[in-house]
């Protein structure tokens, strides 16, 4: 019997599994999930939990729950991937896990200890994140009774989970602010690493001029040095210092410390994959996806699912001895919340930066992409539903996993 020994069971790993056991022959074929935690964590709604707009409840299910029933699931820390030896460590039972084939979906991590003060003694007093849950939950405590001041959103480095998540975490705090009767006492600030708003110019500008029109500053290029949390600032590398009453940290992003171990990862701890294949760079019965690749590519949910796509198409003719196709474009498809009850789309890849047009049904729509509309909005809340039941699942949804040109224009 063939193994393939699946690590992280978030996005990336619990798609992959299901389109496995979909595919595959089970009685010649076993697949093994690991994953630390029972937990599965719909991680795009952290963003709405500050504004007491979903609750802990809304984002958190069981991991086995969404697994098909033949597919081995171990609760584990894993300890070390001996890629020579075509084996995995895990902690419980001090077990080992041989594979024919491995995929890496580890994902990645926050890491505030990265910045010297962030992860101190102000850390979710007046220092707080949404990009794990218990901080979107400490922070919807702490914005209950806060009066108003200065909130800094700072990205400390990129590359980060959901390039688009600090405006729209902006865009709702303009909103919030607004519906609380405060908003005339808050001044937003954005500093980033970036020369302006997004990745990508088109869409940079569009939502630069979103930001400007909320009264939402921006410092680009800010490369944050330190954080002083007695003094209430955060200065850059160049001598730029930015003061606050409440700062919102998008920490460093790392991928798992398991990389680094087991001498598979970058600086960075994302694993050098290969751009349009998905096969790791330097072992050929080894495939990364999701947040854990070095690749240019966004790390978000959408592309999790794109990559689900071509890696299930191009592992089956692999196993059959064919040679990998090029097929994975850096497809991502994002909703971005702008407030108010609207939002904004946007559908690019590695080369072809967001165009306006309609989406998915060219000419149709029913979504407008680099256009703000409620639409748009409602597409952002149902797909926490298309999520627990369509995407993790891997059942089809009517989006190629290529970018599509067809309805776009220039």
């Amino acid at each position: 019997m063939k193994r393939i020994v699946i690590l992280g069971a978030g996005t990336a790993g619990t798609i992959t599994a299901n389109k496995l056991a979909q595919e595959l022959d089970l009685s010649e074929w076993k697949i093994t999930i690991v994953d630390q935690s029972e937990l599965h964590y719909y991680q795009p709604g952290f963003l709405f939990i500050p504004f007491g707009i979903y609750g802990r409840n809304d984002v958190v299910r069981a991991r086995r729950d969404y697994l098909p029933r033949d597919v081995e699931l171990i609760v584990s820390e894993i300890e070390l991937i001996e890629a020579d030896k075509n084996q995995v460590k895990i902690k419980k039972d001090g077990r080992i896990l041989s594979y024919d084939f491995l995929v890496i979906a580890t994902g990645s991590r926050v890491v505030p200890e990265e910045t010297p003060g962030l992860a101190e003694h102000e850390w979710r007093r007046s220092i707080f994140d949404f990009y794990t849950v218990d901080g979107a939950l400490a922070l919807q405590k702490y914005l209950r009774t806060w009066q108003g001041g200065r909130v800094v959103l700072n990205v400390a480095e990129m590359p980060i989970k959901c390039p688009v998540a600090p405006l729209e975490f902006l865009f709702l705090a303009d909103w919030f602010f607004h519906e609380h009767g405060i908003r005339d006492r808050v001044e937003l600030t954005l500093a980033t690493p970036l020369p302006g708003a997004f990745t990508k110019p088109r869409a940079s500008r569009l939502l630069g001029d979103m930001l400007d029109e909320k009264g939402i500053s921006v410092v680009p290029e800010f490369n944050i040095m330190e954080v002083d949390p007695d003094g209430k600032k955060i200065s850059s590398y160049d001598g730029v210092e930015i003061d606050y009453d409440l700062l919102i940290s998008v920490p460093v992003n790392m991928g798992d410390t398991l990389i680094g171990r087991s001498g598979l990862g970058d600086e960075l701890n994302f694993v050098p994959t290969e751009k349009h294949t998905l096969k790791a760079r330097d072992f050929d019965n080894i495939f990364v996806l999701g947040d854990a690749t070095n690749l240019p590519s966004s790390k978000a949910g959408s592309v999790a699912h794109f990559q689900g796509d071509v890696f299930i198409e191009n592992f089956m003719r692999y196993v059959d001895g064919l040679p990998l196709q090029e097929t994975f474009d850096g497809h991502a498809n994002c909703y971005i919340e702008s407030g108010f009850g609207k939002g904004f789309l946007i559908d690019f890849n590695y080369d072809v930066e967001p165009l306006p047009g309609k989406f998915p049904l060219p000419g149709v729509g029913p979504f407008s992409l680099l256009q703000e509309s409620r639409m748009n909005h409602w597409g952002k809340m149902l797909f926490r539903w298309m999520y627990w039941n369509l995407l993790l699942k891997g059942k089809p949804l009517p989006i190629t996993a290529q970018l599509q040109m067809a309805g776009k224009w220039n």
